[in-house]
């Protein structure tokens, strides 16, 4: 374990969620909202289907997280396959039920990853107009994203900075990222958004990993690599539930102590709505609950 004695975490936290699609699942999702709120994260985020498919279930998770728990409640909105009326009504829906806080995102085609993206013919034509949209309300806190190793259908990192400074200068607060497992590759991007003189905030997405196999197919999707190293390090514990997840919380711990020595001082956790996992990382990087607002 690191950093055992650790009493002021050095870093900010947030969580990511997604909505529930059963009543088992509704169950885990708030039980793993209640567990993880002792780390008393900066805010947490619930992804959000596209074209709206989870609209319901992602207003009503928002919803019960903001009155359980009064942790700041982020709401992912997209605008794929939505006309800009669309989206309005629903960013009003956000509004009446206390949101201030949304990620915003173009959001993936409705054919599927992999497929060609076609805006709305009465839609925001790229993210960033919605950004602009939302800014206009003049009450939203506005996340985006950014893609580390580029988003799959970019034709190189040149045109990924540029959409990501028109996210920036359209009125974003911050970016979150794609997951990664190679620091290098997140330092380089870094420089290259520096470079190109965008100044937003870029907070590392970590992905604890549940389960690797799992994860290399959906990386293959999102365009991740998921590094060698990694097969190396699972090798052995296939059968052994307890060693796997002892070896994820090392993998992660690790790499978000290299971030913190960068000077990165805010992690974002995919939680894949589990726990046990994510509460693991953050006491190997020595948290306490209650603890995480403390970070200086």
């Amino acid at each position: 374990m690191m950093n055992e004695n650790t009493t002021h975490p050095r870093f900010e936290i947030s969580f990511e969620f997604f909505p529930p699609k059963s009543e088992e699942m509704e169950a885990q999702l708030f039980e793993t909202v209640e567990r993880l709120a002792l780390w008393q994260p900066e805010f947490v985020t619930v992804t959000y289907g596209a074209g709206g498919s989870t609209k319901e279930p992602t207003l009503a998770a928002v919803t019960t997280i903001i009155k359980d728990t009064n942790l700041p409640t982020a709401a992912h909105l997209t605008c794929v396959d939505a006309s800009k009326d669309d989206v309005h009504a629903i960013v009003e829906e956000y509004r009446a039920a206390g949101v201030r806080r949304i990620v915003a995102l173009r959001g993936d085609p409705s054919a599927g990853i992999g497929t060609v993206y076609a805006p709305h013919p009465q839609g925001f034509q790229q993210t960033a107009d919605l950004v602009g949209a939302l800014a206009a309300y003049g009450d939203f806190d506005i996340s985006v994203s950014a893609y580390p190793e580029k988003h799959p259908e970019s034709p190189d990192m040149s045109a990924d900075i540029a959409v990501l400074k028109s996210k920036a200068d359209a009125g974003a607060t911050r970016a979150l990222t794609q997951f990664f497992f190679n620091n290098d590759v997140f330092f380089r991007y870094m420089d290259a958004v520096a470079a190109a003189g965008i100044t937003l905030p870029v907070i590392p997405g970590i992905m604890p990993i549940q389960n690797l196999t799992q994860l290399k197919r959906f990386s293959k999707r999102c365009g991740a690599t998921v590094p060698g190293f990694l097969d190396d390090r699972f090798d052995g514990f296939d059968d052994k539930p307890e060693e796997r997840a002892k070896v994820a919380a090392d993998v992660a711990a690790e790499q978000i102590e290299e971030l913190g020595k960068h000077g990165f001082k805010h992690i974002h956790l995919y939680t894949m709505n589990r726990a046990p996992l994510v509460s693991a990382v953050l006491e190997n990087i020595g948290y306490k609950p209650g603890a995480a607002r403390a970070a200086a």
